[in-house]
C-alpha cells in the first residue's frame, strides 16, 4: 500500500506558519538552519513511503500471530523497523548524548506523522520505546542509564508502557502487580499485565517494560504505586544479555485494526525470578509515569491528524480517478461520464475532510511548538508556553482521535461501495484509527483531566491566554473582504465558550453539569482552537497567494485570469485551499460551539434521571 502523504502542507505549517526562527536562535537548536531541517523531513518521508509503507498491508491481512508462547510479527516488519532504527527515526527529537538528532519537537512532529501514517502498527512501536527510554533518562540511576538509553534510543532494544491489568483499566489505583526489594536493591515481580502493546515481539533480542507496581506496606491506590524497569533478558552490567528474567507472554488480542501491532497479556514473575529496577522513588509511580503518558496522548493525537490525513489523501486520488455520473450541469445521456471529484456533495465532503485534516496538523504542531519555546525559554514565559502544552495535550489526544475517526468515515463514503471492501484502503484507515480515542486513557479521560485540572491550572492562566489569543485573532479579521465572515463565526464560537467557562461553575449543580458535559465542553474547546488557527494560516495563505499573483502579473479581480493561474499554479491552488478550508471549517465546524452549548445553558441532565 502506498502511502499518500501530505508534506507540502507540514512544510507550511512548519516554514511559512510557525516562528521557527524563535525556535532556531536559541542555543538548543542553533546548529540547524530551515534548509537542514527541511532535508530531514525528505529522508524521513523517503523512508515511510519506501520499507515502512511497503509491510503496512501485510501488517493488516496477515498480523501478528502468537506461536509456542511467542509473537511473531508479519513479513517486512523486521526489515522497516531496522530503517527505522538505523536512520536514527526513533529518537529524533532526543538529545545527541544519547545518540538522538536533537530536532525541535515540532520537527518530530511532521517525522511522526510520516511513520503513523504509513504504518500505524509500527510507528507505535517507535513511540512507546522512546517514551519508555525518556523515563529511564529522567528518572533513572546513573548505571541504569548507561545500560538503556542508548540502546533503546538507537532501537536495538524496544520499550513498552506496562500500567492496564484486568482488575485496573481506567482505575490504576487498583494495580495489584506486586514489586518486593531485594538485599541488592533490586525488587522482585509478580503480576500480570494486560493490553500491552508490542509487550513481546521478535524485532529486537530484548524489551524494556516500564511497569506500575505496589511495594509492601504501600498505601492503597494511586499513591501506593511505584514505577520499575523490568527487560525480558537480564542485562549485565556491560550492557549484554544474561538469561531469561521470568517475563511471559500468555497471549494476544484479536483487534478491530492495528493488526500488525501485538497487544499482549504478560505474566510476570511465574517461577518468583522476575527482576527490576526502581525509577524514582518509591510511592512516585503515577507521577512520574505521567510522562511517558502526555507524551503518548500527544503523539496518540498525532496517529489520529495521521490516519485521518492519509485517508483522505487516498480518498481524494480515487475521486479524480473514479467516473461515475454526468456533471449537474450536463445531465444528457449522451454526455461524458464525469469523476467524483466533480460532483458538488462529493466536493463537500473533499473540503470538510481537508478542514478538519488541516485543523488537526495545526493544532498538533502549534503544540509541538510550544513544547520548543517551553524548552528554550525561561521564566514566566516559559510557564505561559508550558502552560498551553499541558492545556492542548488531552484536546490534541481526543480531538484528534475523535474527528480523525469520523474523518476515516467520511474518506471511507467517498469511495462508496469499494470502501466497505478490501480491495481499497479506506477500509483499514477506519479500523486502525478507531483505537486512538480509546487507549492512553479513553477520551473520556481526557475530557475530564481538561475540565477537573487543566482548566484551573496555574490559576486558569493558559485558557484565559488561549481565549484572548482567539479572540484577538477573530477581532484582527472582522474586517478582512475574505475572511471577515469566518472571523465572526471565530468571534461567536469564543464568546460562546467564554460564557460556558464562566456561567457553569456558578450553578448550584455544577459539578454534575461538568462532569455530564466534559466531553461536549472538549469538543466545544477544540473547535474553537482549530478555528483560530486555521484563520491564522489563512491569512499567511492568503499573503502568499496574493504575492503570487503579483509575480506573474495577475489582477486579482480578474476571476477568470486568477481560476487560470490556479488551474496550472500547484503552490497557487495550495494557497487557495488553505484558505477556503479555512473558510469552510468557520461556517461548518466553529457553529457546533454554541450548538453545544445550549444544553449546557439549558442546565440539561436526563442522563442522571435516565433508569439504566
Amino acid at each position: 500500500m502506498k502511502y499518500p502523504d501530505d508534506i507540502r502542507d507540514i512544510k507550511f505549517n512548519l516554514f511559512e506558519w510557525l516562528d521557527l526562527d524563535a525556535v532556531l536562535k536559541s542555543e538548543h537548536y542553533g546548529e540547524f538552519d530551515r534548509e537542514q531541517l527541511e532535508m530531514v523531513l525528505d529522508e524521513a518521508l523517503k523512508v515511510s513511503r519506501g520499507s515502512v509503507s511497503a509491510c503496512n498491508e501485510t501488517g493488516d491481512r496477515i498480523g501478528a500471530r502468537f506461536e509456542n508462547g511467542q509473537v511473531r510479527l508479519p513479513e517486512g516488519f523486521a526489515a522497516a523497523y531496522r530503517d527505522l532504527a538505523s536512520g536514527g527515526w526513533i529518537s529524533p527529537t532526543i538529545g545527541p548524548e544519547f545518540g538522538g538528532m536533537g530536532l525541535p519537537e515540532s520537527v518530530g512532529t511532521g517525522i511522526s506523522e510520516f511513520i503513523m501514517g504509513a504504518n500505524t502498527a509500527l510507528g507505535l512501536q517507535v513511540l512507546l520505546t522512546r517514551g519508555a527510554a525518556h523515563l529511564i533518562e529522567s528518572f533513572g540511576s546513573e548505571p541504569l542509564k548507561a545500560v538503556y538509553c542508548e540502546r533503546m534510543y538507537s532501537g536495538e532494544w524496544t520499550g513498552t508502557m506496562c500500567l492496564t491489568e484486568s482488575s485496573a483499566g481506567s482505575d490504576l489505583g487498583e494495580i495489584k502487580t506486586k514489586a518486593v526489594k531485594q538485599a541488592d536493591g533490586s525488587y522482585l515481580f509478580s503480576g500480570e499485565k494486560i493490553f500491552i502493546t508490542s509487550g513481546e515481539h521478535d524485532l529486537t533480542p530484548n524489551i524494556i517494560h516500564a511497569v506500575l507496581a505496589r511495594t509492601p506496606g504501600a498505601p492503597a491506590g494511586a499513591k501506593g504505586l511505584s514505577l520499575f524497569v523490568v527487560p525480558k533478558f537480564r542485562v549485565n552490567p556491560d550492557g549484554s544479555l544474561g538469561g531469561a528474567n521470568d517475563v511471559v507472554c500468555a497471549g494476544i488480542e484479536h483487534k478491530l485494526g492495528i493488526h500488525g501491532s501485538p497487544t499482549c497479556s504478560l505474566v510476570f514473575g511465574t517461577n518468583g525470578s522476575c527482576q527490576g529496577f526502581l525509577l524514582g522513588e518509591e510511592g512516585q509511580g503515577i507521577s512520574l509515569m505521567f510522562q511517558m503518558m502526555n507524551a503518548a496522548r500527544y503523539e496518540v493525537g498525532v496517529q489520529g491528524l495521521s490516519i485521518a490525513s492519509a485517508a483522505h489523501q487516498a480518498a481524494l486520488g480515487y475521486a479524480r480517478e473514479r467516473l461515475q455520473g454526468r456533471l449537474f450541469s450536463n445531465k444528457t445521456p449522451q454526455a461524458p461520464q464525469a469523476a467524483l471529484v466533480h460532483h458538488p456533495e462529493v466536493r463537500r465532503s473533499l473540503l470538510l475532510q481537508s478542514a478538519y485534516v488541516q485543523a488537526m496538523r495545526a493544532l498538533v504542531s502549534y503544540t509541538g511548538w510550544c513544547m520548543d519555546m517551553a524548552h528554550t525559554t525561561t521564566g514566566e514565559a516559559r510557564d505561559r508556553w508550558q502552560g498551553l502544552v499541558e492545556l492542548f495535550t488531552p484536546v490534541c489526544k481526543a480531538w484528534c482521535s475523535d474527528w480523525g475517526f469520523r474523518v476515516t468515515e467520511w474518506a471511507l463514503q467517498t469511495y462508496g461501495g469499494y470502501g466497505y471492501t478490501m480491495d481499497y484502503p479506506a477500509e483499514q484507515y477506519l479500523r486502525d484509527c478507531k483505537i486512538a480515542s480509546i487507549y492512553e486513557g479513553t477520551n473520556g479521560i481526557q475530557a475530564l483531566d481538561l475540565v477537573g485540572r487543566k482548566f484551573r491550572m496555574q490559576d486558569g492562566r493558559p485558557v484565559k491566554h488561549l481565549m484572548s489569543l482567539a479572540a484577538e485573532t477573530a477581532q484582527a479579521l472582522a474586517s478582512d473582504p475574505i475572511l471577515g465572515e469566518s472571523a465572526q463565526q471565530l468571534g461567536a464560537a469564543v464568546k460562546a465558550m467564554g460564557l460556558v467557562l464562566g456561567e457553569i461553575p456558578t450553578r448550584e449543580n455544577a459539578l454534575v453539569l461538568t462532569l455530564l458535559n466534559a466531553v461536549p465542553i472538549l469538543d466545544m474547546l477544540g473547535h474553537m482552537i482549530a478555528g483560530y488557527l486555521l484563520l491564522q494560516q489563512a491569512q499567511v495563505a492568503q499573503g502568499k497567494l496574493a504575492a503570487l499573483l503579483q509575480e506573474r502579473g495577475v489582477d486579482a479581480k480578474d476571476a477568470a485570469a486568477v481560476r487560470a493561474l490556479l488551474a496550472g499554479s500547484p503552490e497557487g491552488a495550495f494557497y487557495q485551499n488553505k484558505v477556503q478550508a479555512a473558510i469552510h471549517f468557520a461556517h461548518r465546524g466553529l457553529p457546533l460551539v454554541a450548538a453545544q452549548a445550549v444544553a449546557l445553558h439549558a442546565g440539561e441532565v436526563s442522563p442522571m434521571e435516565a433508569i439504566f
